[in-house]
């Protein structure tokens, strides 16, 4: 599908503005490649000295960056300077749990605002996620299925039409989805009954999608407290499991009692 055509007064500075404002709507998300200039400029109809321009502007502005043989790409730096620190914390469990606790107060008013504002093509794109997160869960691919449920929560947050709340979670992306990866592969290789999550998607999806916000607002909430709690278990479990190991490894290290007795 084409882009609508461009027609105004300054034409570089509109088609830079109307570039922008797609980096900024994530819909070009960053590291991704833009098309060559003639195609580029085919697609805008305009010129391609006015693109040329304009791209010119989206570089100054730090959204864009060329390559040495001049193509063009959207900044992988957008982000960067709030996503990067974070990735340390996820070396420690606690990170992870600070991260289901911030998504909780996210996803929830996302949720509501998904519910409220979604346009017809936002709320195809939510169902399209659901469809294949359900096809996930039948295939039990894990890969899959965190895709998928990262795909959908991703899907909510375009959904809200707020530019402040998606760029931010765009620019945690890297981080949300590792931590959709991690939930879903504890819970199976830790859980045998797995399809809780997979109602609880459905009880947010089908509020958003009967335009209810505050059913999606509370679905969203308790998917979240749900999920908090069933990492924290899991990982209360694996620690109790890896201090039963360490005093058996260190019963075998020591001489045992009738050892000592038997000793000269």
């Amino acid at each position: 599908m084409s882009l609508p055509s461009i027609r105004p007064a300054k034409l570089a500075d509109a088609i830079a503005q109307h570039l922008q404002e797609l980096i900024l709507e994530g819909a070009l998300p960053p590291g991704e490649r833009l098309l060559a200039e003639r195609e580029l400029s085919a697609k805008l109809d305009v010129s391609r000295p006015s693109l040329r321009e304009a791209l010119e502007k989206l570089v100054e502005r730090g959204l864009l960056m060329t390559d040495a043989n001049g193509a063009c790409y959207v900044s992988d730096a957008i982000g960067k300077s709030i996503r990067d620190p974070l990735l340390m914390l996820f070396d420690e469990p606690q990170g992870r749990f600070d991260c289901m606790e911030f998504r909780s107060m996210v996803e929830s008013t996302a949720g509501a605002l998904a519910a409220k504002r979604a346009s017809e093509v936002d709320r195809q794109a939510i169902e399209r996620c659901f469809i294949s997160m359900e096809e996930a869960h039948e295939s039990g691919d894990v890969d899959a299925i965190a895709k998928s449920d990262a795909d959908f929560h991703f899907a909510i947050y375009d959904a809200t039409h707020n530019m402040m709340l998606l760029q931010i979670m765009r620019s945690l992306e890297p981080i949300l989805r590792s931590n959709v990866y991690m939930n879903r592969k504890n819970i199976y290789e830790h859980r045998s009954e797995r399809d809780g999550q997979l109602a609880e998607h459905r009880e947010v999806f089908e509020a958003i999608m009967a335009r209810d916000p505050k059913r999606a607002e509370e679905a969203a909430r308790q998917h979240m407290v749900s999920t908090m709690e069933t990492q924290r278990e899991i990982h209360d479990e694996e620690k109790r499991l890896q201090t039963a190991i360490r005093r058996l490894s260190r019963e075998e290290l020591l001489v045992s009692p009738k050892q000592r007795q038997r000793a000269p």
